[in-house]
């Protein structure tokens, strides 16, 4: 009875260290599973902390892009309306000058003038009438000169035109510079004076010719 005890007890010993042995081994996995999983999780953190700054440096780019391709259209938006204004602008000064130009005739009229009278002296015989020589020599002179300052009205008053009709066929909404319109309109202006001076000089309705008598 004393040797079963025995024998009992040895046994519960040995079967308590086992337990014991098996408890610490448990626990050292488990302890080295958690160490593990710990270092994955750090590694892990990097990854994601890379991958979250990669997002924003592409999306930093994406939005720099965008930035440009703004600014972009921006500057040729801005180049294309300075570049209409500028020609707008000195089609306007254009058709005041040539509005002037035929007011005065210029120079161009002055030549074809004198060249005109020069070409009725050559023609012309000393024995003709004095109507005719006046005619000749000074009648076809007046008209040339006429003529050409009909012209550059013309000129004048097609070129104005052209550029206050211009923004009709240009972006909408984009307005014209005041002071364009008003050089503009001036040209038109002087153009119609300068037509009609011309027709009726060319008529014989305004400065005619001197009666013969």
């Amino acid at each position: 009875m004393a040797t079963k005890t025995a024998e009992g007890a040895g046994t519960g010993t040995g079967a308590g260290t086992e337990a014991r042995k098996d408890d610490e081994t448990t626990a050292a996995v488990d302890a080295r599973d958690g160490r593990a999983g710990q270092e994955t999780a750090e590694e892990q953190v990097p990854d994601a902390a890379q991958e979250e700054a990669s997002a924003e440096a592409a999306s930093g780019e994406h939005g720099e892009d965008g930035e440009d391709g703004e600014d972009g259209d921006a500057t040729e938006a801005a180049g294309g309306k300075a570049s209409s204004g500028v020609g707008q602008g000195a089609g306007a000064v254009v058709s005041a000058a040539l509005g002037l130009v035929s007011l005065s005739g210029g120079w161009i009229g002055t030549v074809a003038s004198a060249r005109e009278q020069l070409v009725g002296q050559l023609q012309t015989s000393s024995t003709a009438s004095v109507a005719r020589q006046i005619k000749e020599v000074y009648g076809d002179a007046w008209h040339t000169t006429a003529l050409w300052a009909g012209l550059f009205a013309l000129a004048a008053l097609v070129t104005g035109v052209v550029v206050l009709v211009r923004p009709a066929f240009g972006a909408p909404g984009r307005p014209q510079a005041p002071w364009i319109r008003s050089v503009a309109w001036a040209g038109v202006s002087l153009g119609v004076i300068g037509l009609l001076l011309a027709v009726l000089k060319y008529s014989d309705a305004l400065l005619g010719l001197p009666s013969a008598g």
